[in-house]
């Protein structure tokens, strides 16, 4: 009898793969799972009702006493490094990539010469060219913490953005951070004070070599509206009637660049312009002489939101610290049901077409 066997250089169909199959089960179901891990533990999958089975059984107990040394670390996984056959849609450069919201205690310096240890918010993010995977996240937080010790000024943040771009081998980064500063701040007639907390964020920008440095600051200010204002003085003169303008909460976003070797503007010094330009600034600690010196001074000094954004301007153009800069004014109406807005700009750096759609809905003082 002649016996014919297949070629074993060929590939086996399916016949054959559901043969040995069938050999695999039967040998498996007669030997014990030592033989079975001997041979291969996958094995065991193939036996009914262990086809999700994970033979041998993985530890459920934490390896405290584990250690994870260089050789060790070697051979994990880097996905995110990985060639460009790993890149998902489109293989296009990405202009800011990284994290945001990472919190720690910063010490700033003020302008009389004390040191502030305050909560802050920062972002961090780099470009990433169109060939590569993406970039280890983590490495972005270790970089920052490397200078987290000192006093921040933007020369520190400088230090910082240069890290970031060595360390992650990109060509642009940025480093955004966001806290809330405190300021004594005195009543109108009472005498007394009180701490005032302003919004502030500030940004170091390196793209293709220039680098920019950029100051955040929310100012909330009281707004009286011109119009009302006539108006009810009309009823009182005309018609002997007890008229009320309206007058609202309202918030300014002053951006503005630092203009190179000009001088330390500070945080100080961003909020006094901003009062001087509009100085109905809501006030902190108010008995009753206050709130009618309150009264007074917004009588004094109405309005429309547009005023509001030409009276910055003013200011901040009087300023030789001050390169380009933003105004964006948000008076959250108490006659309306909407807000009235308004966007001034200076010079190219934050010139746009388009806005973010909830830009307006972020000016809202949180008390």
């Amino acid at each position: 009898m002649n016996i014919h066997n297949r070629d074993a250089a060929g590939a086996p169909d399916r016949e054959a793969a559901a043969a040995a199959l069938d050999v695999l089960r039967a040998w498996a179901g007669t030997v014990t799972e030592t033989e079975i891990a001997q041979l291969d533990p996958a094995v065991a999958r193939l036996l009914p009702g262990r086809e999700v089975g994970n033979y041998p059984d993985l530890s459920r107990h934490y390896p405290e006493d584990f250690k994870s040394d260089e050789a060790y670390r070697a051979t994990l996984p880097d996905l995110q490094n990985g060639p460009t056959s790993l890149i998902r849609g489109a293989q296009e450069q990405i202009q800011h990539v990284g994290i945001s919201n990472f919190r720690l205690p910063i010490r700033f310096h003020t302008r009389d010469d004390g040191d502030l240890t305050l909560e802050t918010s920062v972002t961090g993010t780099v470009s990433l060219d169109a060939a590569k995977k993406g970039i280890n996240m983590s490495r972005i937080m270790r970089t920052f913490y490397n200078h987290a010790e000192r006093t921040f000024s933007f020369e520190v943040m400088a230090a910082a953005l240069d890290d970031y771009l060595s360390d992650l081998d990109s060509p642009d980064a940025r480093i955004q951070m966001r806290f809330s500063f405190p300021a004594r701040v005195e009543s109108l007639r009472s005498g007394l004070s009180g701490y005032q907390y302003y919004d502030f964020a500030l940004e170091l920008v390196d793209h293709d070599g220039v680098r920019e440095k950029i100051m955040h600051l929310d100012y909330v200010y009281s707004s009286t509206c011109p119009c009302s204002l006539e108006l009810s003085e009309h009823a009182r003169q005309s018609r002997g009637q007890l008229a009320t303008p309206h007058s609202q909460r309202s918030v300014a976003r002053i951006s503005v660049q630092s203009v190179p070797d000009s001088g330390c503007l500070w945080f100080e010094d961003l909020i006094e312009l901003c009062r001087q330009a509009v100085p109905t600034e809501t006030q902190v600690m108010v008995k009753r002489e206050d709130e009618q010196a309150f009264a007074e001074l917004n009588a004094a000094n109405p309005i429309f939101v547009e005023d509001a954004a030409r009276l910055f301007c003013e200011a901040l153009q009087g300023d030789a610290r001050i390169g380009d800069f933003r105004v964006i004014a948000s008076h959250q109406e108490s006659l309306h049901s909407h807000d009235a807005v308004s966007v001034l700009t200076q010079g190219p750096l934050f010139k746009a077409m388009s806005l973010d759609p909830k830009l307006f809905a972020t000016l809202i003082h949180q008390g």
